[in-house]
């Protein structure tokens, strides 16, 4: 038997704020950086000798996992740090708050962007604040417009990139029996569940992911 283990990172700056996140890059509060070492607490209870671990591009992920593993006490461990495991692309309602979101159009219509399958949320403009950081921080990790779609992403368009780097990079090491621990975000993990629990897009909406809770899945016989 062997375990993979996903987390979604600590609160950031944002989820206390109740704004739109997505690839902008925001750290963690306190409380994120308590829930990210309580996880590590919960993830040390379970005795598991980890192979590898993953995390996305974005430092609210990449510090979350940072304490986790020094709680786990953890020493130069090898970190794979992907841009398709990064959190959705908000588009236009990047930085917006929530709730003013939902007065301005309706709370069908941000349930829409936030919980459907295949509907995106309205573009990223040029004129958008946080465009140009967006964009610089993927030009230095090499990520460019070929790769990814800077307007927006539905989550479809999340799963279309996050499904094919699990396949190759970490599924062939579950099928090895390794044990694997993945930080990320909401949205990418939403996508991933829909693979491992074969979830379907209409029912992917009722799935809310909480910051800094571990989900431990076993794999046994195949």
């Amino acid at each position: 038997m062997n375990n993979l283990i996903l987390v979604r990172h600590g609160q950031s700056k944002w989820n206390l704020e109740k704004r739109f996140t997505g690839w902008a890059d925001i750290d963690l509060t306190e409380k994120g950086r308590s829930e990210a070492w309580y996880a590590g607490k919960l993830i040390g209870k379970l005795g598991i000798n980890f192979d590898s671990y993953f995390t996305s591009q974005l430092k609210r992920a990449q510090n979350s996992l940072k304490i986790i593993l020094k709680v786990l006490n953890k020493k130069n461990p090898t970190i794979y740090k992907a841009w398709q495991l990064n959190e959705r692309h908000y588009g236009g309602l990047t930085s917006l708050n929530k709730d003013e979101t939902v007065k301005k159009y309706g709370e069908d219509q941000v349930k829409k962007w936030r919980r459907s399958f295949d509907i995106p949320p309205p573009a990223m403009d040029k004129n958008h604040p946080y465009r140009n950081k967006i964009l610089e921080n993927a030009i230095k990790k090499k990520i460019t417009t070929k790769m990814f779609n800077f307007t927006s992403e539905s989550l479809k368009d999340t799963f279309d990139r996050v499904i094919p780097y699990y396949i190759k990079n970490i599924e062939p090491l579950i099928s090895n029996k390794k044990n694997i621990l993945i930080v990320f975000h909401g949205n990418s993990c939403r996508a991933l569940l829909m693979k491992i629990f074969n979830i379907s897009r209409n029912r992917i909406d009722q799935f809310e992911i909480p910051t800094g809770n571990p989900l431990l899945i076993r794999f046994e016989n195949d």
